[in-house]
């Protein structure tokens, strides 16, 4: 009766960090100077636009690591997940208040993107902790890729928001590494593939929904 409770007061956690995620702004500092530089309208569209789809991103990222979190086996393991998930937060906070200072929305998907990354986090934390742990540094690896394409496609004159992503890049390096270093092992061949394919549906539809 005490593990059934207990993984019943788990289960009643996470929906209240996923209405948390959802309904509540995330609004937090950002590690990015205030710019007064006047962006264009194209820029500001493109920017808001692109930080809308990291915000997305950020949803995706609370969700999975929290349901990695939820099903890992070692105290450790869930305990690194959750920092990770923690960090996102802030991330998540970053992305909505530029997109906000922008005259942008965030997705308005984002309660799908988050229900499905739980549930890939779940099956991703049930094949065992150093396959989720490689599951983690795959996923962030390919994160820092996006973002190095998002650096590429940022106007020049848009600092504020090339800051955010610049230190939102750090970090996901910084996971990626972190996984591999406490046992993470490589995926098979074909499940890198269909993240990529899995982000790119996502990263579309974000941007315009």
């Amino acid at each position: 009766m005490q593990r059934q409770a207990t993984a019943i007061e788990r289960i009643i956690s996470e929906a209240d960090h996923a209405l948390r995620v959802l309904a509540l702004p995330a609004m937090g500092p950002v590690p990015a100077p205030d710019d007064a530089t006047p962006l264009d309208t194209p820029a500001r569209s493109l920017g808001a636009a692109l930080m809308r789809i990291n915000h997305a991103g950020e949803v995706a990222a609370q969700a999975l690591y929290r349901g990695q979190a939820l099903v890992a086996r070692r105290p450790e393991l869930r305990a690194q997940l959750l920092h990770a998930a923690d960090e996102e937060h802030a991330h998540l906070g970053w992305c909505e208040q530029r997109v906000r200072e922008l005259g942008g929305r965030t997705s308005l998907l984002n309660p799908l993107w988050y229900a499905g990354s739980f549930a890939i986090g779940v099956v991703a934390g049930l094949t065992g902790d150093a396959p989720s742990l490689g599951f983690l540094a795959e996923t962030e690896r390919q994160v820092a890729a996006h973002l190095d394409r998002h650096l590429e496609r940022l106007p020049a004159e848009d600092r504020r928001s090339r800051a955010i992503v610049a230190c939102m890049r750090a970090d996901e390096a910084r996971h990626s590494a972190d996984a591999e270093a406490a046992g993470g092992t490589p995926l098979p061949r074909p499940v890198p593939s269909l993240m990529a394919l899995a982000a790119r549906v996502m990263t579309t539809l974000a941007h315009r929904v």
